[in-house]
């Protein structure tokens, strides 16, 4: 077998080797692009010590579901396995796709990546609800609630379930139930011939191809009990965001979207040289989601022990419960990420805010740092995403 160089493929590749000595050449068989893509784990930090779990799992590494109509592939448990309390599925419709009538034992929640698609659905009290979805618009649909997605262009969105081992290909559709219900109930339920079923798919259909709907008044349908009476959908980024020096973050919770009582998000902006400052978050863990960029975030659980990984468009990350981490742009572009919480409130505690808030003689004491710390905290208002010195 022919031997080429580094030189030779005009590739740079990075060896385990830290600045202090430590570590040395790796001349074996590797994936010298996974490497490239992961300094911090390649040569972590002197601070990253112990034994922590994974807290990555990236879209790129999941199977394909590829249908007439669109594609899927989802992160649960199976692929993340700390990841137990949220679940993530990216899909993407054609033009007139459809992700069929169907619900789920879980709370869904969406965010719209790219494209735009009408949603529609019907609440246990006969009250409907349909809509059109845009480019960083969200849904949220509670347990038990039938709905259906439909692409009115080429789109791609992401969902998210309050359940790790949820799994999109194990839903209640339709088509499911009908290809396993006797003829003859069908036709006593609904009230016609069983010939009305004889063309009836024979087994889950989940994603297929239609024709692109007409305009959202012509698909309107009058139900004598009325409209939900809480919208399903949340303009997330026309939110008004909470600036900061290194970014922005838009916060969605129970509080401004109020059907949405099982999962809160943020979406958070880090600009290039910045970063979402140390903290932790009090209520759950943290399931995020990276859309554009790359970075890297460390995360502290305690007893000694500390990991790093890094991160880009199409990753999945994962914080267990109240431990600490920071996520830093590492890149030249803006990184944008989403934060979610199996929770109906979004809550986070500031390492900043807390030393800034206690006795500046006790911090001193305890860090042996000097009064300049301090004096710096408080004149801050204790940003989520920080610009670095």
């Amino acid at each position: 077998m022919e031997k080429r160089s580094i030189n030779q493929v005009g590739m740079n590749v990075p060896q385990p080797i830290r600045s202090d000595g430590a570590g040395g050449i790796d001349s074996g068989p590797r994936n010298i692009m996974r490497d490239l893509q992961n300094p911090n784990m390649l040569v972590p930090p002197i601070t990253d010590a112990g034994l922590l779990p994974n807290l990555k799992f990236s879209f790129s590494d999941t199977s394909m579901k590829l249908d007439h109509g669109g594609w899927s592939r989802e992160i649960t448990v199976r692929e993340l396995p700390i990841a137990t309390t949220l679940a993530g599925v990216n899909m993407s419709l054609t033009a007139g796709g459809v992700r069929e009538l169907h619900w789920h034992k879980q709370a869904e929640w969406s965010y719209m990546l790219l494209g735009r698609a009408r949603i529609t659905a019907v609440d246990q009290q006969g009250r409907n609800f349909i809509a059109d979805i845009g480019p960083g618009d969200i849904w949220y649909f509670p347990p038990g609630i039938p709905h259906s997605i439909q692409g009115l262009e080429h789109c791609e969105f992401l969902l998210v379930f309050d359940d790790g081992n949820f799994s999109d290909l194990s839903t209640l559709s339709i088509s499911d139930w009908f290809a396993h219900t006797p003829k003859d109930v069908l036709a006593a339920n609904f009230g016609v011939p069983e010939s009305a079923f004889n063309s009836i798919p024979s087994e889950q259909v989940y994603i297929y191809q239609g024709e692109v709907p007409g305009p959202l008044e012509s698909q309107e349908v009058q139900s004598p009990y009325g409209e939900v009476p809480l919208t399903f959908k949340h303009e997330l980024v026309k939110q008004t965001p909470i600036r900061t020096p290194g970014g922005s973050v838009r916060i969605v919770d129970s509080s401004n979207f109020q059907i949405s009582k099982t999962i809160a998000a943020a979406l958070v902006e880090i600009e290039s040289g910045a970063m979402r400052e140390l903290h932790w978050h009090p209520n759950n863990d943290e399931w995020q989601y990276y859309l554009t960029g790359q970075g890297r975030m460390t995360v502290f659980t305690g007893n000694g022990a500390a990991r790093t990984f890094d991160y880009r468009a199409g990753d999945v990350g994962y914080v267990p419960f109240a431990t600490g981490h920071y996520i830093q742009n590492t890149g030249t572009e803006t990184l944008w990420f989403l934060e979610m919480f199996k929770s109906n409130r979004f809550e986070d505690v500031s390492l900043n805010q807390w030393l800034a808030l206690t006795p500046k003689e006790l911090v001193k004491s305890n860090l042996k740092v000097g009064a300049e710390l301090i004096d710096s905290l408080r004149k801050e208002k204790w940003p989520v995403v920080k610009k670095s010195i």
